[in-house]
């Protein structure tokens, strides 16, 4: 995947910093080349002979080195690489990027480059969280920074939550996809996510309990390998991935006008969990209750059936995934509604109470096609996403 590409690593100074090692590794065994360097602060984590050992080339660690800057090296270092990568990116690695600060070697290559960065932030879940570094990562997105992590779990300090550098396979992945690699570069793919919110008045909306988790997860696994994704999400609990284009809508109809613009696509994945319906008597201002103690009465009409559309329609991408959320008889639901509806596969899981799927971090799914119905274990919803966009990759192959 990275054949012939060459990466300047930038390593900075976190416990993380030896993730940085088998970084190098997998570039190295993916076909890319490594130029190092390391900070003073990554120096307290990882030595120079570790690092220049496993890369096979000069560490670069001192901005006022006579020998290499007798030529500019580091106008050169900043220039020659095809990615710039920093992993780990602490929270000061970060400030210095988003203020332009250049008092070192890695910040100086950082500011002088003319290509991509990609960064993996590391640190405690406190200073992940902090106004100031979520502020200046928006800088840095904003200023076109590619970033990859971090990943939830527990800390070196003891502490529980986000700030954990991304996997050194993850990072791979992340850098094939910044330099236009991966088994879906070139291809389109559409994801729809999240629930809708259908108005009854400007205050209260019907929705449903999907968080947006999954089809926020099968974005991101599909935009890791390659593939250049629109992602049309309702009102979501969890962010948008970065790396995609968003399409923020609210309504079902909304929803299917968005997916209508973004065809063609070489594949559609229908994970938004739309209303069936909408309120056809819709107030344009706040019901009032009226003391009689009835009610208002809601008619309903029914939303534009997204996935039929998509199915059977002129611009009928080359493969179609519906889901089905159930709670009784799934797979019988599930196979029936990918006959009526005429998708490719139906993905399909039980969200019954007690389960907690709907807006849980884990999925249970059974995938259906015309090969059957393939049943796979519970996991993460990641872990869901990174196979169903393999599987995807493979269809489209």
């Amino acid at each position: 995947m990275l054949a012939g590409k060459r990466i300047l690593l930038i390593i900075g100074g976190g416990i993380a910093a030896y993730k940085a090692l088998e970084l190098i590794r997998l570039i190295q065994k993916a076909g890319g080349t490594v130029v190092p360097v390391l900070t003073r602060a990554g120096a307290q984590f990882v030595t120079p002979l570790s690092v220049g050992a496993l890369a096979g080339a000069k560490v670069y660690q001192d901005l006022f080195n006579l020998t290499d800057e007798a030529e500019m090296g580091h106008i050169q270092l900043s220039r020659a690489a095809d990615l710039v990568v920093v992993a780990p990116a602490t929270a000061d690695l970060l400030s210095k990027m988003a203020t332009g600060r250049a008092d070192d070697l890695a910040s100086t290559l950082l500011l002088a480059t003319d290509k991509r960065v990609l960064v993996a932030p590391a640190m405690n879940v406190r200073m992940w969280g902090h106004p100031a570094t979520r502020r200046n990562l928006g800088v840095l997105q904003g200023d076109g920074v590619l970033v990859v992590g971090p990943d939830e779990g527990e800390m070196a300090c003891g502490e529980y939550g986000p700030g954990r550098m991304a996997e050194p396979v993850a990072i791979v992945e992340a850098i094939g996809v910044a330099l236009g690699g991966g088994p879906l570069a070139g291809r389109h793919v559409i994801v729809t996510s999240g629930p809708t919110h259908e108005p009854i008045d400007p205050v209260r909306y019907i929705a449903n309990r999907s968080s947006g988790a999954q089809g926020t997860a099968i974005a991101a696994a599909l935009r890791d390998l390659g593939a250049r994704v629109t992602f049309v999400t309702g009102p979501a609990v969890v962010p948008a991935p970065f790396g995609v284009t968003v399409v923020a809508v609210e309504t079902a109809r909304e929803m299917a006008s968005a997916v209508q613009a973004a065809l063609p696509a070489d594949a559609a994945v229908m994970a938004a969990a739309v209303a069936d319906w909408h309120v056809a008597n819709a107030s344009g201002q706040k019901m009032k209750k009226d003391g009689s103690g009835v009610g208002p009465a809601l008619e309903f009409a029914e939303n534009p059936d997204i996935l039929a559309v998509v199915s059977k329609g002129p611009s009928r991408p080359r493969l179609v995934v519906g889901f089905a959320a159930e709670t009784t008889d799934v797979v019988a639901h599930a196979t029936a509604k990918r006959a009526r509806k005429g998708c490719d596969w139906i993905v399909a899981n039980d969200v019954s109470p007690g389960t907690g799927i709907m807006g849980g971090a884990e999925n249970a799914v059974v995938v259906i096609s015309d090969a059957g119905a393939e049943a796979w274990p519970r996991m993460g919803k990641d872990a869901v996403a990174r196979r169903l966009a393999a599987k995807i990759a493979g269809a489209l192959a």
